[in-house]
């Protein structure tokens, strides 16, 4: 606790970037991928699964069930030669088995958690401090009418990938490894209650959701724009690794452990969900039309360096297009994404080091 404390203070004078030596520090709590500990829907009708305070750490357990039909999910297991017994074949069951019980279906998410103070109108960062990969397998699946070439694929199309989680591979074919960069696809507070329960399949602006965002992996810091008393956060849709775009139907789904530390700032009203790593500040653009969420990715780019970087909108614009990367996020879902990649090298303005520490050999905390 003592540790925690000194970081929270150093993170308030921007000095949270600490030395290897002093950055371990264990999570205050660890959730598991339960059927109690579970959503499928983003609403603020559930309660809370667990409560944390400003500063805490919470290492999530997040599931994915992709491969498992409905008719005979063990089927699944036996094919691509992995234990029925294994403890992730166990939790995918008892999942799977949970999700059919269900009126209604959508994408499983651990949570919600509960952060003590959060109100209306504050910001609730979320810095990923880690994120592993907890089994050695990932499915990648295809179909008619969906992705980038929806008119293309002939049939539905299922690849099991292995895992070599000891070199952080994903062994594709034996000539072909993609290295694993582990990501959480969905993160989101709770709406307003008048909104009811919003389906997990689209990102929304003001709250999160499907992202699908592969730079929001171990490093990367999210900031949600609080909604309901408690922000009440959950996460889910559990990635080993994507391309930008995502131009099948999904990514490498996979099941992930990822560690997160929740920090309430009261002081920093936004108006949208925005991001940054350690190299890079990411604003988003989301719409059924590409076209529209480019629009909007440079109008919140703009808008950021405006009111961040103190440029006029004329400087904003210019540098936006000299010096700022759009990059499609994904177009596999309805709703599709650009995001900007604004290079924290542009500003010769260092007076506010970043937590995470690419360079240093252990976890930035």
């Amino acid at each position: 606790m003592r540790n925690l404390r000194l970081f929270l203070f150093l993170s308030a004078i921007g000095l949270a970037a600490l030395p290897a030596a002093a950055q371990s520090i264990k999570p205050d709590y660890h959730l598991r991928s339960t059927p109690e500990n579970t959503v499928m829907f983003l609403s603020a009708e559930y309660p809370p699964v667990l409560k944390v305070k400003s500063g805490e750490i919470v290492e999530i357990d997040t599931i994915c069930l992709f491969g498992l039909t409905n008719d005979n999910p063990k089927k699944f297991f036996v094919d691509n030669d992995i234990p029925l017994d294994s403890p992730i074949a166990k939790e995918m069951l008892a999942m799977k088995a949970w999700v059919m019980a269900q009126p209604a279906s959508g994408t499983t998410m651990t949570g919600p958690i509960y952060i003590q103070g959060a109100l209306p109108g504050d910001t609730l960062e979320v810095r990923i401090l880690d994120v592993k990969s907890r089994s050695n397998f990932g499915v990648n699946t295809n179909g008619p009418g969906r992705g980038g070439i929806p008119d293309l694929v002939p049939r539905p199309y299922t690849k099991v990938v292995k895992l070599d989680l000891a070199r952080n591979v994903a062994k594709f074919s034996p000539t072909i490894e993609v290295p694993l960069h582990q990501f959480q696809g969905r993160m989101a507070v709770a709406p307003v209650m008048a909104r009811g329960k919003l389906p997990s399949g689209p990102p929304y602006p003001d709250i999160g959701g499907n992202f699908d965002n592969k730079h929001f992996g171990k490093g990367a810091t999210i900031y949600f724009p609080v909604q309901v008393e408690g922000a009440l956060f959950q996460t889910g849709d559990p990635h080993a690794v994507q391309g930008n775009g995502e131009v099948g139907q999904s990514a490498l789904e996979s099941s992930n452990t990822v560690t997160m530390q929740f920090i309430l700032r009261k002081n920093m009203p936004i108006k949208r969900v925005e991001a940054e790593t350690p190299t890079h500040y990411i604003l988003m653009g989301m719409d059924k039309d590409l076209d529209v969420a480019a629009h909007d990715a440079v109008a919140n780019t703009v808008e950021f360096l405006q009111n961040r970087k103190g440029l006029d909108f004329f400087d904003s614009l210019s540098l936006s297009s000299l010096a700022v990367d759009f990059e499609v996020t994904e177009i596999v879902d309805g709703t599709k994404g650009i995001h900007s990649m604004i290079a924290k090298s542009l500003f010769k303005d260092k007076s506010t080091a970043y937590w995470y520490r690419p360079d240093l050999a252990a976890t930035a905390l």
